[in-house]
């Protein structure tokens, strides 16, 4: 992949064109949101416009054609590689990109062009169990097409969010590789939420509760949950661990939820008690 970015890294026309074949390719849109990212991180806002519109103007054509998530995670990679580039922390990064994606969902962003309307008659049709159930929540007084457009939209935007985060990370990776190597492992393993940044998810959790904005409290524990991630490399990595011992911890975090509570938990507790700190100052 290092061979990709060094190709890219050529100058503008190489990286122009290598966004706009990634994002026009299906299922590829990812590699052209991180070379738009490295761009950005490497040479500033300004310089990378033509290499993000690049990525943008095929993106916009699939949004055409009903699939969002190209265009809104190049949109969210790039105002998370700003970030990242002008203020130098991850967690300042996640925390934009988890608003941005809250703001999507509640702007309805990743709900189908026709509403839900017609997908819900769609699913009554092709299962009797699922009408029941529709029927039943509607007997409760709940608007099963509100619901469902609050389901579809918050998935939608925690998959697009967490793929921004990963093609961020890729592209972070890529700059560490070419001009500052072993730097974005160091980098990555001392991502750290700070008391205040935590307060402001918080609060921002909070409000969104009480204004019904049900878009934040969808996002806003991501970036606590890949503070927690950066904990756990950062403890295998002080300690010396074999490298099988993150592929165990994946396969946990993707197939259970109780893991994802107990990363989110230490991510928490790191926040106050500073775990690797603590570590490193032992050794």
């Amino acid at each position: 992949m290092l061979t990709i970015a060094r190709w890219v890294m050529r100058g503008t026309p190489h990286a122009v064109g290598g966004a706009v074949v990634a994002t026009l390719i299906p299922w590829l849109f990812w590699l052209g949101a991180a070379i738009a990212a490295l761009v950005t991180l490497r040479r500033g806002l300004s310089p990378a416009l033509p290499v993000i519109l690049a990525a943008a103007v095929p993106s916009g054509w699939w949004w055409m054609q009903g699939d969002v998530i190209p265009l809104a995670s190049v949109l969210l990679v790039t105002l998370m590689a700003v970030v990242l580039r002008a203020r130098l922390r991850w967690s300042e990064a996640l925390i934009a990109g988890a608003l941005a994606g809250a703001v999507m969902i509640q702007l309805g962003v990743f709900l189908p062009p026709q509403g839900t309307g017609e997908m819900l008659a769609e699913l009554r049709q092709a299962s009797p169990e699922v009408a029941r159930l529709l029927a039943e929540l509607t007997r409760q007084g709940l608007d099963t097409e509100q619901l469902a457009a609050l389901l579809i939209g918050g998935v939608t935007g925690l998959m697009v969010l967490i793929a921004a985060v990963a093609c961020l990370a890729l592209a972070r990776s890529w700059q560490a590789g070419l001009y500052n190597p072993g730097g974005f492992r160091e980098e990555f393993h001392a991502l750290r939420l700070s008391p205040r940044e935590l307060a402001v998810l918080v609060v921002l959790g909070v409000v969104g509760g009480v204004l019904g904005l049900p878009g934040l409290g969808m996002l806003l524990w991501v970036p606590l949950l890949v503070a927690g991630i950066a904990l756990v490399h950062g403890f295998i990595g002080l300690k010396g661990m074999n490298g099988l011992w993150l592929v165990a911890f994946y396969l946990l975090l993707i197939t259970t939820w109780p893991m994802i509570l107990i990363v989110l938990l230490l991510a928490f507790i790191d926040v106050f008690a500073d775990i690797r700190g603590r570590l490193a100052s032992r050794d």
